[in-house]
């Protein structure tokens, strides 16, 4: 069953938007030196990780965009070939420009969904390559928010993460532990604590990435 963050996209929206005003006060305090230092995230710094934030927010807005057009546009049209090179390109820049640009990526997604709901999300339908209805956009926008500030790395841990964005994405992940559980034997520990037969979570269970 849908949570209610994947129901109620106004629900979603505001809490993207405080998602969003956080990230803003670390952008703010961040120096060049911070921006080109390594991120949580192997092989990229901080500013790979902040200029995908940027880009992935272009990419709802894109989407939605053509929704409100009656198009079946996709976030990325290039594929991972687009994504993959905006992200190396805009990382080169100085950490100012970086900061800027998020900002301003963010201001024009939050314009794009005053638009789509005061049109009544018209053609939801239209998933582009996603696989979720253009309602679903401010909360699979609240999840790239919420996840890359903690790769971040400057001070945003998960402890910070709002209760109803942990609510809905728990169940979310917990569905895809099966697809990502090869072992036999991985498989068994993780029933058994899952059942309560095993009093902590085993330690090496190998999961896919997500």
């Amino acid at each position: 069953m849908p949570s209610p963050l994947d129901a109620d996209p106004a629900s979603a929206i505001d809490l993207c938007l405080a998602a969003h005003a956080r990230l803003r006060a670390t952008v703010e305090q961040i120096s060049d030196d911070e921006g080109r230092s390594p991120s949580r995230l192997p092989g990229w710094t901080v500013a790979h990780v902040l200029t995908h934030v940027a880009r992935n927010a272009d990419g709802h807005v894109r989407r939605l965009e053509g929704a409100l057009a009656g198009e079946d546009i996709a976030r990325y049209p290039g594929g991972s070939a687009q994504r993959n090179g905006e992200i190396d390109e805009g990382a080169r820049r100085p950490v100012v420009d970086i900061a800027a640009d998020l900002v301003a990526a963010q201001r024009r997604l939050e314009m794009t969904w005053d638009r789509s709901a005061g049109a009544g999300w018209p053609h939801a339908e239209l998933h582009g390559a996603d696989h979720w209805p253009t309602t679903s956009s401010p909360v699979h926008r609240l999840r790239e928010v919420e996840v890359h500030h903690v790769d971040l790395g400057l001070g945003y841990e998960p402890s910070d993460w709002p209760e109803p964005y942990v609510a809905w994405e728990l169940p979310a992940l917990a569905a895809t532990i099966a697809d990502r559980v090869h072992r036999p034997q991985d498989r068994c520990e993780l029933v058994a604590w899952l059942t309560g037969r095993r009093s902590t979570m085993p330690p090496s269970v190998e999961l896919d990435p997500w």
